[in-house]
């Protein structure tokens, strides 16, 4: 019984791929013993082939990062520094990247709303989108302020709407956040963590001058939506 209702439900598969010619290959996927899941697998990614290709704007173009002669550093940096608040941006949109979405709110500051929500709100930031990526751009001249220290990084975000696979695009900036050295400081606030993520804003620049950026929509349609429950 069990090889019978297993065998019924390849029939839509096989069914669904006959469509467009591809049947043959899947039949033999099947026979060279590749389960369902697998077939599955490979008839979506002949489909995400077939899509409009992922093609973000070049730097120093509209919806592109800013040209900087001097983007993120690779290799061994300090931790500490812009540098490295610019590798914590880069990390967390690799962990978006690869639908880690508890390990990527874990770089928030877990004292601020997004930080403390719950995991099941904060993935539904991302709910919207079938695909992630991300290119960082180079951060800004660390600040100071109260103790602590800040640094803007600008980010294009790009990927896949689930609902359609359609390719979308936008800029955004990643304020980062650490304590300095201040006496009584614990080693996880003097790391840096996300303070803030908005629309891109490009910095002052003489008049005349094109800035190459413009104004960007939130990362996740459901922003605003997903609240903590109290």
């Amino acid at each position: 019984m069990r090889h019978a209702i297993k065998t019924a439900a390849l029939l839509p598969l096989l069914l669904v791929v006959a469509c467009d010619g591809r049947e043959e290959s899947a039949i033999d996927n099947l026979a060279n013993g590749a389960n369902a899941s697998q077939v599955g697998n490979n008839v979506r990614a002949e489909a995400m082939a077939l899509m409009e290709p992922l093609n973000p704007p070049a730097p120093g173009t509209p919806g592109g990062l800013p040209v900087d002669p001097a983007p993120i550093a690779e290799g061994a940096i300090d931790p500490d520094s812009a540098q490295g608040a610019a590798q914590v941006v880069q990390g967390y949109y690799g962990l978006l990247e690869e639908k880690r979405f508890e390990d990527a709110q874990d770089l928030w500051d877990q004292e601020g709303a997004i930080g403390a929500q719950d995991d099941a709100h904060f993935e539904a930031r991302f709910r919207g989108f079938g695909e992630i990526h991300a290119n960082i751009g180079a951060p800004s001249l660390e600040e100071g302020a109260a103790g602590s220290a800040f640094v803007t990084v600008p980010v294009q975000v790009y990927g896949r709407i689930k609902a359609n696979g359609k390719p979308f695009y936008t800029l955004r900036q990643v304020v980062l956040r650490r304590v300095n050295d201040v006496p009584g400081a614990t080693q996880e606030q003097r790391r840096w963590h996300i303070e803030s993520i908005g629309a891109y804003v490009p910095p002052p620049q003489p008049e005349g001058a094109g800035n190459g950026a413009e104004s960007a929509e939130a990362i996740s349609m459901t922003d605003g939506m997903a609240r903590k429950p109290k």
